[in-house]
């Protein structure tokens, strides 16, 4: 039997990067998984490389709109008959510094990760606690434990993750559903790939382990919060971050 046998999920920006990796480990580990992705086309092509319709479900999904996430939620139920693990993954950036950051970029950012991760928290327990149990994981950041500058739109929501991971594990708890928390620090991506030589080096610096992460061991940890494994672990965090800032 393996970690998440029968076991259905839903991954939120699931259609590229951690999300699709953390899709894919938990494909692997015996789950159904519905991509729920603000990018409906690659949440679909998301599907095809998971293994197509048998183990996993497109939804377009804005996690900012509660309505979108509770369509990704009824579609699990309604496909699978059943929900038992949600991540909040989905993430946006805009940075910039305080001086230059717009009123607009800020509000997007917290809307994005922190509403976006209250949305799927809250409806996914109000879902699991009939069912008295459930996992739920929230991906927050390095950045959200020590502050980036140029961040302090990111810093504060991945901030505010780990208060509301925290918050809701202790409400949740004697229902059976368990709440916790990933920091990631830097992880090989396109993204992360394109910036400076300088910057990059900077950043490497700071890694005792002296590399970049990889989705895929951000995505191990996720499974092991999503599994039995984790069974007695609720409102904690794990940095998946090399040793970067002990």
């Amino acid at each position: 039997m393996t970690l998440l046998d029968s076991q259905v999920a839903v991954v939120t920006g699931a259609a590229q990067g951690i999300g699709l990796a953390i899709a894919h480990a938990f494909v692997d580990a015996g789950a159904r998984v519905v991509v729920a992705d603000l990018d409906a086309d690659a949440a679909s092509k998301a599907v095809a490389e998971l293994g197509g319709d048998d183990v996993a479900l497109a939804v377009a999904c804005d996690v900012v709109s509660a309505d979108d996430v509770q369509r990704a939620i009824d579609a699990a139920v309604e496909r699978w008959s059943r929900l038992d693990v949600m991540v909040n993954n989905a993430g946006i950036t805009r940075d910039a510094t305080m001086r230059t950051m717009s009123e607009e970029a800020f509000d997007q950012v917290i809307a994005v990760h922190l509403k976006g991760c209250w949305n799927g928290t809250r409806l996914a327990a109000a879902h699991m606690r009939e069912a008295k149990s459930g996992a739920i994981v929230n991906i927050s950041s390095l950045s959200g434990k020590v502050g980036m500058v140029g961040q302090t739109n990111y810093s504060a929501a991945k901030a505010g993750i780990v208060g509301l991971t925290k918050a809701a594990a202790k409400e949740m708890a004697h229902h059976g559903v368990r709440v916790n928390a990933i920091q990631p620090g830097l992880v090989a991506s396109a993204m992360t790939r394109a910036m400076p030589q300088k910057a990059w080096d900077g950043k490497m610096a700071e890694i005792p382990m002296q590399r970049a992460g990889e989705p895929e061991e951000v995505a191990q940890v996720a499974l092991f919060y999503a599994s039995a494994m984790s069974s007695y672990m609720t409102g904690t965090v794990a940095e998946v971050t090399g040793g970067r800032f002990m």
